[in-house]
């Protein structure tokens, strides 16, 4: 029986999927915020290597290097990658380059731009095997992934943070860790526009949380006052978002509040997924397929590009209880299926 781990170091998680003959059995999410350094990363890993087990291969992937806790990015690649050396020691262990293809740990400097931020490309590479055309969709706590699949491979037309910003294929905007004043400068409240506070008062977690449309173990982060992870306590911290307190409205007016914001931030979405299909080359029916811990809103925004909508999980040989976590970690989950498939090995197929 052969065992891969897929590993995706985040700036605020880590994620991991173990696969065994080609089937992910376990999936696991970390909360590890590199603000405040390597410490709590650290730990992480070796929490997750003692319930996943002992693997064959290890695949890694990162978007953590962007996080201010290093000078730059090219420190960022290089001083994860020393960590992961060192939790990983002795075991084989590879990097995943994206458009490079896998790199071994000792080759990362000269791989820097590929293998910075190339999560996305290796769910993207999973998808391009099942479908001649879609349009894949990940949406996280942080950020939303907007790719194109033409004729089988990677269509993306950005390849660094910088380049797929522009392109509309990265839209800065998830379903916890967002900013609201992030999502708009103003809100309908009271019957009359309101400005926003330009201050984090409140998270994009505290408008779904009021919607019920957040899944607790998906928010492994703080709330912005450190204060509880209730209703009330969202409604109060909305509340600050337009110089208010919970007491100045009704339940209904918070949760109108919070449907604006939501709907504001789904908008967001859609205008970087038009963005991206207004380069044409996608079937008239390429379904999107939707992937992060934000699916219903994937599925709300397919429905409204007119486009059917498949969920990651349906592309992978997974088990029942490990279906739901395997697309909330999808980029951990598709190395882990890429390798056992044996085809990191080689340059990925792409049109970028």
């Amino acid at each position: 029986m052969e065992a891969i781990i897929g590993w995706d170091v985040g700036g605020v998680h880590l994620k991991a999927a173990r696969c065994e003959n080609g089937r992910i059995v376990s999936v696991i999410q970390l909360a590890s915020p590199l603000r405040t350094g390597l410490g709590r990363l650290a730990q992480a890993f070796e929490e997750a290597a003692a319930r996943l087990g002992k693997a064959d291969r290890h695949v890694v992937t990162m978007t953590g290097e962007l996080a201010d806790t290093f000078a730059s990015r090219a420190e960022g690649v290089e001083r994860l990658t020393g960590l992961v050396g060192e939790k990983l020691a002795g075991e084989n262990v590879s990097l995943y380059a994206g458009r490079a293809g896998l790199v071994p740990p000792a080759a990362a400097r000269a791989h820097l731009a590929d293998i910075a931020s190339a999560n996305w490309h290796a769910s993207a590479a999973l998808v391009a095997k099942r479908y001649t055309s879609a349009l894949f969709i990940d949406m996280g706590s942080t950020t939303t992934d907007i790719i194109p699949v033409r004729n089988g491979r990677i269509a993306a037309r950005g390849y660094t943070d910088a380049e797929r910003l522009a392109a509309g294929e990265l839209v800065y905007t998830g379903l916890v860790r967002a900013f609201v004043m992030a999502v708009a400068d103003r809100a309908p409240f009271a019957g009359t526009w309101t400005k926003l506070v330009n201050e984090n008062f409140a998270t994009m977690a505290d408008v779904h949380r009021i919607l019920g449309t957040l899944a607790e173990e998906t928010d492994q982060m703080p709330t912005a006052d450190g204060r509880e992870k209730t209703v009330a306590a969202s409604r109060a911290r909305l509340a600050r978002m337009v110089g208010r307190d919970a007491a100045d409205g009704d339940d209904g007016a918070w949760r109108s509040l919070a449907q604006w914001l939501a709907e504001a931030q789904m908008r967001a979405v859609i205008d970087g997924a038009m963005l991206v299909t207004s380069a044409g080359g996608l079937a008239p029916q390429a379904p999107v397929v939707a992937a992060g811990i934000a699916k219903p809103v994937v599925s709300e925004i397919a429905h409204r590009l007119g486009q059917p909508c498949v969920t990651f999980e349906t592309l992978l040989e997974v088990l029942p209880e490990a279906r739901a976590a395997a697309s909330r970690c999808a980029p951990a989950a598709a190395l882990a299926l890429l390798l056992a498939l044996d085809s990191t090995s080689q340059t990925p197929r792409t049109d970028a």
